[in-house]
Parts: C-alpha cells; structure tokens; sequence
C-alpha cells in the first residue's frame, strides 16, 4: 500500500455498517427475493450511531470513501441518504447493476485499485468474509458489529452478489 502526500483514506460500507437495514430484510425473505422493494426502502434506513460517528471521526484525519454492494441504479438514493444523515462528503463506489459477484471479491478489488495511489487507513465493514479478505490482504478492518445481520442478508452478500 502506498502513502502520497494527501490524507489516507478510510472506507465505509453502507448497508448495516452506517445504515440499519433491519426494516427491509424482510423484502429478502420472500421467494423469488424483491430486490426491487429491497432496494427502493433504502432511504428510509434510519442510521446506525456507532458507524455514523466513526465515519464523523475519520473524516478529520482521513478522506472518508464509501464502498457499498449496492447496485449503481440506487446512486441518487445513496447520496441524498448520507447527505440527510450529515456524514462526510466522499466518493462512493459502488456495484454494477448486472455484478451478480460476492461483495468480498468486488470490495476488494475496489480496495486494491484505492491502495494503488492513496494509503487506505482502515475498512469498516459487517461483512465477516469481506472483512477477512480484507485482512488477509493487508488492510486494516474494523469490523461492524453494531447491528443485527441475518442469514438472508448474508446470502444476499455472498451467493447472490446483491448487495
């Protein structure tokens, strides 16, 4: 990883890291899953006070980047969501609309691309295999254990590549 010059960068997932997405997993429960409501519920996610201050925290050493499974077409929600909840101004990257991968290979990838310029502070993710990933290849991870997970969120996260 390489340091320049400007502030290093620490990364935030969104969904059940600064965002409770307690309220709209029950859209993934139902078969087929409705990824559609799933999704459209998202800025109704009230935020989750333990992420939402270290990112506050961050932003005064580090350049605040956030790194979401969320598909592209949820963009314009995403943005007006974290302006709403006053987080730090920052890029978001965020999944394809047809990447159907696990988060734990597109995040990384992501944070390899951002390590390539810039010296990437730390990963704040729940994702327990991204944040394994992440270790193994040497980012610092703080892991998000302020908010209750389910096991459809994580089947969502890793066989179905949703989010």
């Amino acid at each position: 990883m390489t340091t320049g010059p400007r502030r290093p960068i620490a990364v935030f997932d969104l969904d059940n890291t600064l965002a409770d997405t307690a309220h709209r997993q029950r859209f993934l429960q139902a078969r087929p899953r409705d990824w559609d409501a799933f999704f459209a519920a998202a800025p109704q996610d009230p935020p989750l006070p333990e992420g939402v201050a270290l990112a506050r925290a961050s932003a005064g050493e580090c350049e605040v980047v956030y790194l979401t499974g969320r598909p592209e077409r949820c963009r314009r929600d995403t943005l007006a969501w974290l302006a709403a909840h006053g987080l730090p101004e920052g890029r978001v990257h965020m999944r394809g609309n047809a990447d159907r991968r696990p988060a734990r290979r597109t995040k990384l990838e992501v944070l390899r691309r951002l390590a390539r310029t810039r010296e990437v502070r730390m990963l704040v993710d729940d994702d327990e295999l991204v944040c394994q990933d992440a270790e193994r290849a040497g980012f610092r991870v703080v892991r998000a254990r302020w908010a209750a997970s389910s096991a459809e969120l994580r089947t969502a996260q890793e066989r179905e590549g949703r989010t």
